[in-house]
């Protein structure tokens, strides 16, 4: 059974975990599922990608029941994906793909749900989502890159939830930091933005995602730097001149992949 696909349409691709009779909790299948969407996104053309589940959760994080068996057999020391292993891989993934990324979230985003969503640039959740770091209830540590990934959290209240397992709002998330803002109708709202990013050069959203991930660990030398490089390989292109004609002649640019 296919546990994520993925659909493209004008430069920006929709990809849903497909498992939603579970409520898309993740197994060994969905592992592998997961890691393959990111691998075929990286090195595409599109210039979004809008990340949900379907049915009635965006995720609820592992399936204990399933994984049982087959997790003692998991490798978790060795660095598969670079600076990853393979279960962090599946969250920290999306965050190291070329093209911004959206999480559309709705229902719960629980344990490894939100590791997952964490690694989306942008989150956009339901009011009425609930989330949980629920791996502290399994006698466990959240391990997919979580911990990396939500720098923007105050520290004090990230440990009091991933200590107790505690579930919170969305409105609870959104003050955390955790989440982006609120919308009724997340998807919707995930691919309105992901079109208005469409329509910008490519060049440049490629350019500030790799800007926001080095200012997440750089020091400010390295940054500044960082910056002076990105905009001098940006100026006098081809995209970069679109831009200007464009919006000096009032149309709407037409931008090379």
């Amino acid at each position: 059974m296919t546990r994520v696909t993925i659909s493209t349409v004008d430069g920006i691709a929709d990809v849903r975990l497909t498992r939603g009779d579970r409520m898309n909790a993740i197994d060994l299948e969905m592992f592998d599922a997961l890691i393959d969407a990111i691998d075929t996104l990286r090195d595409s053309s599109m210039r979004c990608v809008v990340l949900s589940g379907e049915g009635r959760a965006f995720c609820a994080g592992l399936d204990m029941a399933s994984m049982a068996a087959g997790a003692a057999g998991i490798d978790l020391a060795t660095r598969s994906h670079g600076i990853a292993n393979r279960v962090q891989q599946v969250a920290w993934g999306w965050r190291t793909l070329p093209m911004p990324v959206i999480a559309a979230v709705h229902g719960l985003a629980f344990g490894g749900g939100m590791q997952i969503m964490a690694g989306a640039d942008i989150q956009i959740a339901a009011p009425d989502t609930r989330f949980s770091i629920l791996e502290a209830k399994w006698g466990l540590v959240a391990d997919m890159a979580g911990f990396a990934l939500w720098r923007d959290v105050r520290s004090d209240l990230l440990r009091e939830l991933a200590f107790s397992a505690r579930e919170f709002t969305a409105e609870e998330a959104v003050r955390a930091g955790f989440v982006t803002r609120l919308a009724d109708d997340p998807h919707g709202a995930a691919i309105v933005l992901a079109r208005a990013i469409a329509a910008r050069s490519p060049d440049a959203a490629r350019a500030a995602k790799r800007m926001a991930n080095l200012a997440d660990e750089a020091d400010a030398a390295t940054i500044l730097a960082a910056e002076s490089a990105e905009q001098q390989a940006l100026l006098g292109k081809p995209n970069q001149v679109e831009a200007v004609r464009a919006g000096m002649e009032r149309r709407a640019p037409s931008f090379q992949d």
